[in-house]
């Protein structure tokens, strides 16, 4: 049976389908299609098969997760302010036992306190957070150390 290509799942949550046009002072200028084109280069360059998702839905993130078990290694999710709020998106991260990069284009530590706390955080391996769109660029290259670790990268 061959070996199936590394893969990562990169989940965008509520809201980031505005990205480029909401509150750009906050969260920049690129759109997820450019974040997401830019993921997807990297990632093929790597070796590496990645699949992006976006939803304003916290279901359809916690199937996108639950899939995720079974078809990828890694995740990386923004959960936008389902971070702050998803007992069960935190509970599905943990149901899922793929390592686990948090995501935030902003920094939420420097925003209301509301954002201070994530319920994600204690089932992710890390976090990025406040490098705008190279946020995920930089979670991604923490997906390819996981990856490299675990001897998934092609030679």
């Amino acid at each position: 049976m061959a070996k199936r290509r590394p893969a990562v799942v990169v989940l965008h949550g509520p809201n980031l389908n505005l990205l480029g046009e909401r509150e750009p002072q906050v969260y920049g200028t690129t759109t997820l299609a450019e974040i997401d084109r830019d993921l997807r280069a990297r990632a093929r360059a790597a070796g590496v098969d990645l699949r992006a998702a976006q939803s304003n839905h916290e279901g359809a993130l916690i199937d996108a997760i639950q899939r995720a078990r079974k078809t990828s290694d890694v995740l990386i999710i923004n959960p936008g302010g389902y971070g702050h709020t998803s007992v069960a998106l935190r509970d599905a991260v943990a149901a899922a036992g793929l390592p686990t990069i948090e995501v935030h284009l902003s920094n939420p530590a420097a925003r209301e306190r509301f954002r201070h706390h994530s319920l994600l955080a204690g089932v992710c391996v890390g976090q990025v957070a406040g490098f705008g769109a190279a946020s995920y660029r930089l979670a991604l290259e923490g997906a390819l150390d996981i990856l490299a670790q675990k001897g998934r990268l092609p030679a």
